[in-house]
């Protein structure tokens, strides 16, 4: 789109766009998880893991984002990008700041593995093993590993095998020792093969699947002589395009799924010395002509690192096992999810307050006689769903019982109908949702008789109903038995299943319907405020922020003298701090034990933050064109004055405040920054986990005061 003519003088230097380039931001955000790895007040299997997280993180990168440009390049689509580049450059941008972040993470684990073994986890060489390991090795591959791998001959009556998305595989040149005819072979390492093999004994040691196949070749190849050999590893476009008049939805998905695994290929990497002849016929093997190549001086496939984070033992090398409390409000009631909503709202904030209460609201749903109906939204549920289990014994003890099961979730578009199965079979009414919109809100409402009438309940949330995933990201659940919430939450679920476009809402705000007309208006007040001479302030927690009319209305409100101070883990196009442009702008990104998660939107109406009038918001949207025109989302308002406290005066001044695990970033270079631990040290992480929330707190706990979180800067 195109930027509104400036009307100021802008303090932007010459060929700078007023928006940072999407990928190249999500880059930056990839790097900031990576530096976590070399971050020493992290324990050493914990900055592994960022380590590992860095390279998955990498790898989807380049299977959805990358294959996306790749595809435009190769159509010889020219649209440009917000920062008005074409998907040329920005693939030239992307492939030169990606090699140097993959280059960074090899470093990274050599620092690491070194580390490691000096606390004795150690990866070693077939030349570092003893005699008794090397008996083990060899009897464990030839009986444990062997057979399951199958070497296959490349020539004109053997084909060169498939290789899915994210395979790996060794490629070796060979010479017959009985009639000295050269051989091309191709070794795939099937995904159940690990990549580390820990060897016998008292000490924890490894060794790479590729260092034990490489020095038992004659094993694997009895009768041949090796001549040379390498590694590879294929990334595809893993990306599903569903056309928007699909006759049957779970058809087409159940083939869009089939056809990913032989999606193209967008990334080939090598081991680095893998002979060119060897690569020429990898590359031509893969069908690679078009992929991005590299070549790779370490560890190919840095994920796979994840595997040595989840060694037993060694508890002196990871965070201290940290245990949620239940909300002490709900076991005041006996642990009736009911009694405690219908006495108060209140909000349970993940992972620090267990989503077993969650869990419990429908179960309990599910077992009480009393509950008619239960309607839920499903975006993505894990592989072991409790949410699943509840639903399913609602359905077969005789509720009424509809499931929102969003089938684009991407990478849990199979298990997402794996469960709308099992939920049809138990009876539930499954419902897809649109087809041209994915169905993000986080909604569950219950409809419960009570004394001669009906009383429904709601849950509303940032995150997904996904019991693993709860336990590490950090988001927000809010219970309420708000008749306005109920009405409007019964609009949403018609507007998902029947197309009945919701009008005359009471308290929630949806997207597509209205949220960006609400979010311009929230923001316009803003700045009417300021030019009043009124406080005008906006906090705003997100995932990421790229919407360009969303940037334009901000930059507004800061040359207006709307203070604005943003926290955003992730994506952030808008350039803070810009004279001019964004001056009354900060942008903050935390990234730490706990992947921040939350959407909370704040605007100060009038008052100086924090502050009890201020308009307070909890979501399931990030302010992204998809979220905000192309996704069923939720805004609810917080009118709680102990949940709007909460949230307001603990959650986003904590995140405000936190000076350990926060990054700045510098509006003219696009570069992140971490925060000086000048003052007194402030980990938001540390504090939730040590102090009880404010409105889950209940009763019993009124006595233990929550330290009250002073704001020194800010709106």
């Amino acid at each position: 789109m195109n930027a509104p003519a400036e009307t100021r003088t802008v303090d932007l230097k010459e060929g700078q766009s007023r928006y940072f380039n999407r990928e190249m931001s999500w880059l930056a955000f990839n790097r900031r998880v990576l530096e976590e790895a070399a971050n020493p007040a992290h324990p050493l299997l914990e900055r592994l893991r960022f380590l590992s997280i860095s390279g998955s993180n990498l790898d989807e990168f380049f299977s959805v984002r990358v294959a996306g440009l790749k595809e435009q390049q190769l159509e010889g689509l020219e649209e440009r990008s917000y920062d008005g580049q074409t998907p040329a450059q920005q693939l030239e941008r992307i492939s030169e700041e990606a090699d140097a972040l993959i280059a960074e993470q090899q470093q990274t684990w050599l620092v690491l593995a070194d580390l490691l073994g000096q606390s004795g986890v150690e990866v070693v060489g077939a030349a570092d093993l003893d005699e008794s390991e090397r008996e083990w090795l060899r009897t464990f591959l030839s009986e444990q590993i062997l057979p399951v791998l199958t070497p296959q001959a490349v020539d004109p009556s053997h084909p060169f095998p498939f290789v899915p998305n994210l395979g790996y595989a060794l490629v070796f040149a060979m010479v017959d020792s009985a009639d000295k005819e050269p051989v091309s072979e191709v070794l795939m390492i099937p995904p159940s093969v690990p990549r580390f093999l820990q060897l016998p004994g008292t000490q924890t040691r490894f060794i790479s699947i590729d260092a034990a196949i490489a020095a038992h070749l004659d094993v694997l190849f009895p009768g041949f002589e090796l001549v040379a050999a390498g590694a590879f590893r294929v990334l595809r476009d893993t990306d599903i395009e569903i056309e928007e008049d699909a006759e049957d939805l779970v058809r087409t998905f159940r083939s869009a799924i089939k056809q990913r695994r032989r999606g193209r290929v967008i990334r080939l990497e090598f081991t680095s010395g893998t002979p060119l002849d060897l690569e020429n016929l990898v590359r031509e093997g893969v069908g690679a002509e078009h992929a991005l190549i590299a070549e790779n001086s370490g560890v190919i496939g840095i994920a796979d690192l994840q595997q040595l984070v989840d060694v037993e033992g060694h508890a002196a090398l990871r965070f201290a096992t940290y245990k949620p409390r239940f909300p002490e409000r709900v076991k005041e009631h006996d642990g009736d999810c009911f009694a405690a909503i219908r006495d108060k709202d209140f909000v349970v904030h993940h992972p620090y307050e267990s989503f077993d209460v969650v869990v419990a609201f429908l179960r309990q749903a599910a077992s009480d006689p009393d509950v008619v109906a239960i309607k839920q939204t499903l975006y993505r549920a894990g592989k072991q769903s409790a949410i699943i289990d509840a639903l399913v014994a609602a359905a077969e003890a005789g509720k009424s019982v509809t499931a929102v099961v969003e089938l684009k979730a991407r990478f849990d578009e199979e298990q997402n109908l794996f469960w709308a199965s099992r939920l049809e079979r138990a009876g539930v009414q499954v419902v897809y949702g649109f087809t041209q919109w994915k169905t993000h809100a986080k909604v569950s409402m219950v409809v419960k008789r009570e004394g001669g009438s009906f009383r429904t309940y709601c849950h509303f949330g940032t995150g997904n109903y996904h019991p693993t995933t709860a336990r590490f990201y950090t988001d927000l659940s809010f219970f309420t038995a708000s008749k306005r919430a109920a009405r409007d939450a019964a609009k949403l679920f018609n507007f998902i299943s029947g197309y009945v476009r919701p009008k005359g809402l009471e308290l929630l705000v949806m997207s597509p319907v209205s949220l960006r007309e609400k979010l311009n208006a929230w923001i316009d007040a803003e700045i009417a405020n300021a030019k009043a001479g009124k406080p005008a302030a906006i906090w705003a927690k997100m995932n990421s922020l790229v919407d360009p009319r969303i940037i334009e209305k901000l930059y507004e409100a800061s040359e207006a003298g709307v203070k604005i101070e943003l926290i955003i883990r992730g994506i952030c196009c808008l350039r803070p701090g810009i004279a001019g442009l964004s001056s009354n702008i900060r942008v903050k990104s935390i990234v730490g034990r706990f992947l921040e998660h939350s959407r909370i939107w704040c605007f100060a109406n009038g008052a100086r933050l924090p502050h009890g009038k201020a308009r307070l918001f909890i979501s399931s949207a990030d302010w992204m064109p998809r979220n905000l025109d192309r996704r069923v989302e939720v805004a609810v308002p917080l009118e709680n004055s102990t949940v709007h406290a909460q949230v307001l005066e603990q959650v986003m001044v904590a995140n405000l405040i936190d000076n350990q695990q926060s990054w700045l970033l510098d509006g003219s270079s696009g570069q992140y920054r971490r925060v000086a631990g000048d003052k007194k040290p402030f980990n938001l992480h540390t504090y939730f986990m040590t102090n009880p929330s404010l409105s889950g707190r209940g009763q019993s706990l009124e006595g233990r005061k929550v330290p009250k979180l002073k704001l020194e800067q800010g709106g």
